[in-house]
């Protein structure tokens, strides 16, 4: 499995760029992997209420929430998290969140 860079020492994610070791995640860490799998330099109030939600709906559920949940919860359009995570929820908001990869759509 691969490996990031994080504060000096390695992070292991799998293939796909989900973490390993989900309880590892902060919300530093979730900056950085802004940065390292979506291109975002700087997480908005609007990252976060997504980042929030699907990372408290994990740590209790431990299954992703679905698409539709995100948008009711937030408040937030499809298009726009599209635009805050440019490979969209079930990719790119789920590894800033720090989600293991998903077991099927959500």
């Amino acid at each position: 499995m691969p490996n990031l860079n994080y504060r000096g020492a390695p992070l292991e994610v799998n293939d796909a760029g989900f973490l390993v070791h989900p309880e590892a995640w902060d919300r530093e860490m979730a900056a950085f992997l802004a940065l390292e799998s979506e291109g975002v330099t700087e997480l908005g109030k609007h990252h976060w209420a997504v980042i929030d939600y699907i990372r408290g709906f994990w740590e209790q559920h431990r299954i992703a929430p679905l698409i539709r949940n995100i948008c009711r919860i937030t408040g937030l359009k499809l298009k726009y998290i599209y635009e805050l995570f440019p490979s969209g929820p079930a990719q790119g908001a789920c590894k800033v969140a720090g989600l293991p990869g998903p077991d099927g759509c959500i």
